[in-house]
């Protein structure tokens, strides 16, 4: 029986009920969660009790800044915690889909992160135009955007290490909008730890993790990367984090005659008002209701 004290570390990888922990002095151990539940996130300080030399049981999950969560209507799954903004990557080509774009937003803006839009493959000139306006909206929400193409690596590095520095920044995004080749630019052996960690996971060296976090090269800050996404579901949040999801509805909502307004049809809507103004675009109002009724409609069953 290992009878050693307690060591805390941080989650850099996760993989089911597998996670990689790192301690303060760089040393790596694959770790389990004691008992059938695991609540723990890449990003998570844990303590955790040593057993051998290369593994441990994660015993406590240290106090977080915040969690982020997808959820679909069969489960919600924590993907991140202790992240200070949230990086999503989108591309003129293939579009990008606003719903999910808007989501994620929602998401991070519930859990007090600081969001920007990473418009990458600026290089195509053709449809870069129509991208832009698309995300005009979004831009008028105070969200910022970034362009940049991973094909100029220097170019798109200098722009997007001041965004990383001192910082935890989650990196998300659909499938083909080049994360993955702005995730290798940026930390250029990151496809090799990947295979490392998969290995010492015995899963196989071409399993994807679900979830890795990269320290950048010179240390000045850290990025975890998960997998594309062709789904944001955000059934774990209720009315008043959904809200608070949309920022552009904090001035407005102080003028709502009622305290529960859902700001769907009551009268005396500060943000309705707003609306007919056109201070709040109808699509960010449509997501809104989609979301909230989405959610209502889960409950009912």
């Amino acid at each position: 029986m290992d009878n050693r004290p307690p060591l805390q570390g941080r989650i850099i990888a996760a993989h089911g009920r597998h996670f990689t922990v790192e301690l303060p002095d760089g040393a790596i151990r694959k770790c389990f969660p004691r008992g059938k539940k695991s609540e723990a996130a890449v990003g998570d300080q844990v303590e955790i009790s040593p057993q051998g030399t290369e593994e441990g049981s994660i015993d406590r999950i240290l106090e977080r800044r915040n969690l982020l969560y997808r959820s679909d209507d069969m489960r919600t799954k924590q993907f991140a915690a202790n992240v200070d903004q949230l990086l999503i990557v989108i591309a003129p080509e293939p579009a990008f889909s606003e719903d999910l774009l808007g989501r994620a937003l929602v998401a991070a803006h519930a859990a007090d992160m600081d969001a920007t839009i990473i418009l990458n493959k600026s290089d195509l000139t053709d449809s870069l135009p129509q991208a832009r306006q698309r995300l005009q909206k979004l831009r008028d929400c105070g969200v910022p955007v970034v362009e940049v193409s991973a094909l100029e690596q220097d170019e798109a590095i200098a722009t997007l290490i001041p965004l990383l520095r001192s910082r935890c920044s989650l990196l998300l995004g659909q499938s083909a909008m080049g994360k993955s080749t702005l995730l290798n630019a940026l930390v250029p052996d990151a496809e090799a730890r990947t295979q490392a960690h998969s290995v010492a996971l015995g899963a196989g060296r071409h399993t994807t993790t679900s979830t890795r976090l990269y320290h950048l090269p010179d240390n000045s800050g850290d990025i975890i990367d998960s997998p594309g996404f062709q789904a944001f579901g955000l059934f774990h949040l209720g009315p008043g984090e959904i809200e608070r999801g949309f920022p552009e509805f904090a001035q407005a909502v102080k003028q709502c005659r009622f305290y529960n307004c859902t700001h769907r049809h009551e009268p005396g809507c500060g943000v309705l008002a707003a609306l007919t103004r056109g201070e709040i675009s109808a699509e960010r109002h449509d997501l809104y209701k989609r979301i909230l009724a989405e959610n209502e409609a889960l409950q009912r069953y």
